[in-house]
């Protein structure tokens, strides 16, 4: 799928987004609220901590991120499209925050700034075919002992391998494609991190990775 169709997908969306996917996640039966937390907790942040957050969407991580960082904390959050942004900033606003930089930017352009604390990114990083250019530059941009983590869905090596094109057809009004569950970032989080752990939910059809720099 193409940049723009995938701009083009999520600025259509954009306003509907949050209840939409919401709804998605109960449809798949996952308690996606305790599983960004689980995400937001495997950074590692302490208050006052940088945090970049790769494909950001409306922000729906962002009251995570803001109970570990503090008002002190920084948070990056970066996506393609105009209209998600926009939403995530009247997120931004209502609540009062004024520790978040919002930024438009495809994740294989974005320039990552130097000596992070952190980096994020759910259920977004796997629709750019350049995830591991991105993974490596981000990775660099950690310091010392900064981490990683991507929550993604993946394929399983069960049974349910059987489902996975129901699984598909649900996302793809998302950008979701058959594609994607051959990209891999816990693979490229191996080459330029360490400690790196996955952990499986959802019977094996997503997962949490982490890497440290």
């Amino acid at each position: 799928m193409s940049t723009s169709e995938v701009i083009g997908i999520y600025n259509k969306r954009a306003k509907r987004y949050n209840m939409s996917t919401l709804l998605l996640y109960n449809l798949l039966g996952m308690r996606i609220n305790r599983h960004r937390n689980l995400a937001v907790n495997a950074l590692g942040l302490k208050k006052g901590g940088t945090v970049v957050e790769i494909g950001c969407g409306t922000g729906a991580n962002f009251p995570y991120l803001q109970k570990v960082i503090g008002p002190n904390g920084k948070i990056v959050g970066v996506d393609l499209t105009p209209s998600m942004l926009a939403e995530a900033k009247h997120r931004v606003e209502a609540k009062g925050w004024r520790n978040v930089e919002l930024v438009e930017s495809g994740a294989a352009a974005y320039v990552f700034p130097e000596n992070v604390d952190a980096i994020i990114s759910t259920f977004a990083l796997t629709m750019a075919p350049e995830y591991d250019d991105v993974i490596h530059r981000g990775s660099s941009s950690l310091r010392p002992g900064g981490k990683w983590v991507v929550m993604d869905f993946k394929m399983p090596t069960n049974w349910l391998k059987r489902f996975i094109p129901l699984l598909i057809h649900l996302v793809k009004p998302y950008g979701g494609t058959l594609e994607m569950t051959a990209r891999h970032p816990w693979e490229s989080f191996e080459k330029y991190l360490s400690n790196v752990s996955v952990r499986q939910f959802w019977f094996g059809m997503a997962y949490i990775a982490e890497g440290e720099r």
